[in-house]
């Protein structure tokens, strides 16, 4: 079964909510179900349960809707799908007719707001083969305990593309992400006070008003029949362009680290031991990845031969009794060494593997980076000519041009734009003529690249005191945000919110909570559930 909410964080908190809503729901004592998914809920599932989860819930096969399937009509089918017209398309195809059904019954669950359009078409189609119909309210992808994604590939290119003929489809994509924010904020039972950076772009306050409203409609009509009033969590919304620096520096983190340098690909990490080929998956269930995942690589360096040291020692320690009681210990204890060393070699394989990247080029370039991106180098002192600490970086054979870009665009970052005549000079010399726009696309998301903007940059908070690595000075601007954020201290004309909120957000609870009539139907009940009233067929 999945752990506690308290071992996995959000990951636990929707693997609960999908247990209650959809599971639990459909269960009956001994019964078993085929389950039947789409894209989006095959990577929401993978995401926060395993296989032993779901048949511990009665799933004896899980089948992608989209593909040919044997009928088993003998048995009952759970389908946990997205509101999209190729999935429900598919799923009445299964009950095209009484004689052609490919299951017995079907029980089905929307991650989201089902379109009326929808929803009428399958009532109209099979509603007698149906004994559920309901929204659950999770149309997002726990990646970690304390991260998630919307898993919307389009939306930066519709939020940030030029072309005008692209409006429709960024007001589209616009809604359909509001109504996923929605449901991670229906998932975590908050009402946030929604607020956005305002300038230099609209596509923060445009989404922030959108997630207002739907936050407003969805706590209207609730699950508990309650008018939810806001909480004391804060919903910060920004445009990708807001600081730009931390998404171009080499991050020094040992996952960022590994994600940057290393060709890891859907969390898969390949390496070589006793001259074999192997795979790790880099996930939430290895608790020593969850220890050092965020550590400096410094550090990860240090830690993971102690921890070797640490397990040999205990392992001689119980091999030297030899008394039946520690031999049997021994036996019980060796699967848990065995599990423990193994995944101290893949993490220990993967920080030699960054290392073996970072030190030939990579730990030079960083120090450049540094100090374009402070303005300061390690000593605390003033760069007074950004150019010069970049030039001996495009100067140099040994890194590659997606490097060298990297360092331009930094160095623009610093001086807050430069001129188009600067620019071709840079581009021209580095020879990177065809990867161009990837400096001047900058500009549509708001960052000055040319000409250079005539506002000031925004202030820094001053942390020379704190303890750094050399390489590793940055400290990305959302950390100042959401320190100012829980102190209270953000500025509400740069940070406006999109409704009335107290003075004072410190945390202290909700700000009010009003009831309203529930709403029941006396004259008929249907197998559907609407606008998160639960009703059910006789």
């Amino acid at each position: 079964m999945a752990p506690p909410v308290t071992e996995r964080g959000l990951k636990s908190v929707v693997w609960q909510k999908i247990k209650a809503t959809v599971f639990d729901d459909c269960k009956k004592e001994g019964e078993w179900k085929i389950m039947l998914l789409d894209d989006f809920t095959t990577k929401l599932l993978a995401s926060c349960c395993k296989m032993t989860d779901l048949l511990a819930e009665g799933i004896t096969v899980v089948e992608n809707i989209y593909k040919n399937r044997e009928p088993v009509r003998q048995m009952k089918a759970l389908y946990f799908l997205s509101p999209t017209s190729k999935s429900v398309d598919c799923f009445l195809r299964d009950f095209a007719s009484k004689s052609e059904n490919k299951y017995k019954a079907a029980y089905i669950y929307f991650t989201d707001f089902c379109p009326d359009s929808l929803f009428n078409k399958i009532k109209a189609s099979c509603s007698k083969s149906i004994r559920r119909c309901k929204e659950i309210n999770i149309s997002f992808i726990p990646l970690e305990s304390q991260v998630y994604t919307l898993d919307v590939p389009d939306a930066f290119y519709y939020c940030y593309s030029p072309d005008p003929s692209n409006a429709n489809g960024k007001d589209a994509v616009m809604e359909a992400m509001a109504e996923q924010i929605v449901t991670v904020c229906a998932t975590l039972d908050e009402n946030p006070g929604v607020r956005y950076k305002s300038k230099p772009l609209d596509n923060a306050s445009k989404l922030a008003q959108l997630v207002e409203k739907k936050l407003e409609n969805y706590y209207k009509i609730d699950e508990k029949s309650l008018i939810k009033g806001k909480t004391h969590s804060q919903l910060i919304i920004i445009d990708r362009g807001f600081d730009p620096v931390s998404t171009v520096l080499h991050e020094l983190t040992f996952q960022a680290m590994a994600y940057d340098l290393l060709p890891i690909e859907n969390d898969t990490y390949k390496y070589k031991t006793d001259g074999k080929e192997k795979e790790a998956i880099l996930e939430e269930d290895d608790d020593l990845w969850v220890r050092i995942r965020h550590r400096h690589i410094a550090v990860v360096l240090e830690e993971i031969p102690k921890l070797m040291k640490e397990i040999s020692s205990t392992k001689k320690a119980t091999e030297g009794k030899t008394s039946l009681s520690a031999l049997t210990q021994l036996m019980k204890k060796m699967p848990h060494f065995r599990k423990q060393i193994t995944k101290q070699v893949v993490h220990l394989n993967l920080a030699e593997d960054c290392m073996s990247k970072f030190k030939p080029n990579i730990e030079k370039l960083c120090k450049s980076e540094q100090d374009l991106a402070l303005g300061t180098d390690a000593e605390g002192q003033k760069v007074k000519d950004s150019m010069r600490v970049l030039l001996p970086v495009l100067l140099n054979k040994s890194h590659d041009n997606y490097d060298k870009i990297r360092a331009i665009l930094l160095y623009i970052f610093s001086i807050n734009g430069t001129t188009e005549e600067n620019l071709d000079r840079l581009i021209q010399n580095v020879r990177i003529e065809n990867e161009s726009d990837m400096i001047r696309n900058w500009s549509y998301l708001g960052v000055p690249i040319v000409p250079p903007s005539q506002q000031n940059k925004p202030l820094r908070k001053d942390r020379s005191t704190e303890e750094t690595f050399q390489l590793s000075r940055w400290t990305p601007f959302i950390k100042d945000i959401l320190e100012d954020a829980i102190d209270n201290r953000l500025d509400s004309k740069e940070w406006p919110y999109c409704s009335q909120c107290p003075a004072v957000w410190n945390g202290s609870g909700a700000v009010s909570c009003a009831f309203k009539k529930k709403f029941t139907l006396k004259n008929e009940t249907r197998w559907y559930q609407r606008g998160r009233q639960t009703i059910r067929d006789s």
